[in-house]
């Protein structure tokens, strides 16, 4: 979205509100609807382009320790984010060399052209820089006439088709309505872009599908990767520590597990809060659904958003993470602190750094989890006094919307878990 002079000269320079507004540029109209940005760029703090660079060595094998260190200072330079993100999402091993890397790109991204070609066969819309709003098959699988789509027979007799076909549409209704402040979403050609990799996505992994919040998920990642097939595998490596989240029935929801560890957290940190809580028929805390499943998208401006979903990455990293997903009956057990020493151990990040300091292992609990405490903590005595029921809770949390310090709110997230292993440590 900047040209490349523009990036060159802003690498490890001081960095301000416009040159925030360069790489992501607002629609004038949308100004005064969008929460306040907080995040900086700060020297010395953020890594910097120069910093990411001197990182790595002469073949490529990346310092992660010195990376993360910085990550959790003060975030990622908009220039160099979507390539950090690769790797803080497990899409790259820091011990791989730049031809390593290169290879598995290539791979990757003709393994997307198979199944973008594969998709286009069925929905030949799919690719041409145009995407649907409205439904191109019936219930029972019959085409339906005067969509421009091309999907002549009927798909009855395919569950998985007729089932992939039926969600498309609704990709494309809420591709229609993902980030409309941002003038990238202004072309047409960048929606469909969007559109092209949920709809693969949900090709690919049809046991999750398409989940409504998907969207908010991977629209970071068409933003900051150009190559639509690095984009896709960028989310497809974020979607596999959230699936889970977006795996819904009639009896369950996703972040159901996520939840209930939020509500042991506060019961343990917070009883009077917990109690209250309780009273006011709030002991499952489905108020904090949407926090967890879109990872705070709608709490926070676009630019804080990216910035808190970096530091949690950088907080949450584990060193073993690339190895657990391409191999993961050789990766070795990352959950076990037996072998590692002081210097292994901080290549992790703070927060799995502390989980397994304290030998606390559940996946489920996530720093998103703290990061809901830390919000819920920082309003006790508002809902303690005013929330008469769960609206009045809703409406409490409703205020944070714009007005929350992604930085703040880490740090106190740290202290939570801090406060929450320890009180669980003597019980």
């Amino acid at each position: 979205m900047v040209g490349l002079a523009a990036i060159v000269e802003l690498f490890g320079g001081n960095a301000g509100t416009e040159e925030l507004e360069a790489f992501y540029p607002i629609r004038p109209d949308c100004l005064a609807d969008i929460p306040k940005t907080r995040f900086r760029p700060r020297v010395g703090k953020t890594l910097s382009a120069r910093r990411w660079h001197a990182a790595f060595s002469e073949d490529g094998h990346l310092d992660i320790e010195k990376v993360l260190r910085r990550i959790q200072r003060g975030g990622i330079h908009p220039s160099i984010k979507g390539f950090v993100w690769e790797f803080l999402l497990g899409c790259f091993d820091p011990n791989s060399t730049f031809d390593d890397r290169n290879q598995l790109r290539e791979q990757r991204r003709e393994r997307y052209a198979m199944w973008k070609t594969e998709c286009q066969n069925m929905v030949p819309v799919i690719g041409s820089g145009k995407y649907i709003t409205r439904p191109i098959i019936t219930d029972d699988g019959q085409p339906i006439e005067g969509e421009d789509c091309h999907v002549t027979s009927a798909v009855s007799d395919n569950k998985k088709v007729a089932h992939w076909m039926l969600f498309l549409h609704q990709i494309g209704l809420d591709v229609f309505r993902t980030d409309r402040a941002l003038v990238f979403y202004e072309d047409e050609a960048n929606q469909a872009k969007l559109w092209d990799i949920l709809a693969i996505y949900s090709w690919v992994d049809d046991d999750i599908g398409y989940v409504q919040g998907m969207n908010d998920i991977c629209s970071p990642m068409v933003i900051l990767l150009e190559n639509e097939a690095d984009a896709f595998w960028c989310f497809e490596h974020a979607m596999r520590r959230l699936r889970e989240n977006f795996r819904c029935s009639t009896s369950s929801i996703g972040v159901q597990s996520q939840l209930g560890i939020l509500s042991q957290v506060i019961k343990t940190v917070d009883p009077k809060l917990h109690q209250h809580l309780e009273d006011l028929d709030g002991g499952e805390y489905l108020f904090a659904f949407r926090m967890l499943m879109v990872l705070f998208r709608r709490e926070f401006s676009f630019v804080d958003a990216l910035y808190l979903w970096e530091v949690m990455w950088a907080m949450e990293y584990n060193p073993n993470i690339f190895s657990l997903y391409e191999q993961p009956d050789a990766a070795v057990d990352s959950n076990s602190t037996q072998t590692l020493h002081a210097k292994e151990l901080k290549r992790y990040g703070k927060f799995q750094r502390k989980n397994l300091q304290n030998g606390h292992t559940d996946k489920n609990c996530a720093l998103s989890v703290f990061l809901v405490a830390s919000v819920l903590e920082t309003k006790n005595r508002q809902i303690l006094k005013d929330a008469k029921g769960l609206d009045d809770v809703v409406t409490i949390l409703g205020e944070i919307t714009g007005n929350l310090d992604a930085k703040k709110a880490c740090q106190n997230a740290l202290k939570i878990q801090d406060k929450y292993l320890k009180k669980a440590k003597k019980s």
